[in-house]
């Protein structure tokens, strides 16, 4: 399986070339308009072919060398997009609602999966447990609640290698923890969008659902790719059982950065005592 290729036609059919009213403006999106039409901003497809290229590039590269992908998109039209997207080709999604610190505070989002998983399992063996009908359906509601946020990263074991993300200003908090974390972000600029803060900008409408769709398709077939490159190319292997073993890896990294990051706030929090304290006894 080959890098996915695409035509100046599929993005034109697919409508990735209307950008917002001209009131819903980034003027940092200006290098990538063409012009405006009805008061609608047209988004200059010569520019949007050869960032979506790289960023399918650098896609199939992070696939290729074990990384998992996050898939992000909780508005309306995107949710079942992203969700089938993620799971063709063995990834994670959000699509429901994203949690402040999912990314950057991963071993307390950590513990609420385990409480999912262990509901779960509380809810198969109610018999053996002894719980009511009542006690069953309290769990119930609960369970769903979470699998509604928790859902797509149940299986995840830790923080993405990078991370796709569909109307970005929609997904701002996203962005920063990506950000802070040097998650490499792929994004996809509707004209509203500031595309100076991710990785990999696609200038592209991100309202239509035959734009947000292809985006999709392209983006599973660069993974797919890079997952068959990282196999040798056998065929027919299945991409969960790979990557648990790659996760496991990455899990055990994540806790040692975890480890020294603590180390680092713990000696940074000493120094600032011994600081407080040199001004304490200047003042005494």
């Amino acid at each position: 399986m080959a890098l996915p290729k695409f035509t100046m036609k599929q993005l034109m059919e697919a409508g990735v070339h209307f950008g917002h009213h001209t009131r819903r403006w980034n003027p940092l999106m200006t290098p990538y308009v063409y012009g405006v039409k009805d008061k609608i901003h047209i988004i200059n497809l010569n520019k949007t072919a050869p960032m979506l290229h790289r960023a399918l590039v650098s896609l199939e590269a992070i696939a290729a060398a074990g990384g998992k992908v996050l898939f992000i998109a909780t508005k309306h039209q995107a949710k079942d997009i992203v969700k089938d997207a993620a799971e063709r080709c063995g990834q994670f999604y959000v699509n429901n609602r994203w949690l402040g610190g999912m990314m950057t505070n991963w071993s307390t989002v950590s513990q609420s999966i385990r409480r999912l998983k262990k509901m779960e399992a509380d809810i198969e063996n109610a018999e053996k447990l002894g719980l009511t009908k009542k006690e069953v359906g309290v769990i119930t509601k609960e369970v769903e609640k979470l699998r509604g946020i928790f859902g797509g990263i149940m299986d995840i074991h830790g923080t993405p290698q990078a991370v796709i993300i569909i109307d970005m200003p929609r997904e701002m908090n996203a962005v920063r923890e990506a950000k802070n974390l040097d998650i490499p972000t792929i994004a996809i600029c509707d004209t509203n969008a500031n595309p100076d803060i991710v990785d990999y900008a696609i200038p592209g409408n991100d309202d239509a659902s035959r734009a947000i769709q292809l985006y999709c398709d392209l983006f599973v077939d660069a993974i797919l790719s890079g997952i068959e490159k990282r196999l040798g190319g056998v065929a027919g292997k299945k991409v969960e059982s790979d990557m648990i073993i790659v996760a496991e890896k990455i899990e055990e990294e994540t806790k040692e950065k975890e480890v020294k990051q603590k180390l680092k706030t713990s000696e940074a929090r000493e120094e600032r005592r011994e600081k407080l304290a040199e001004k304490a006894e200047k003042g005494e």
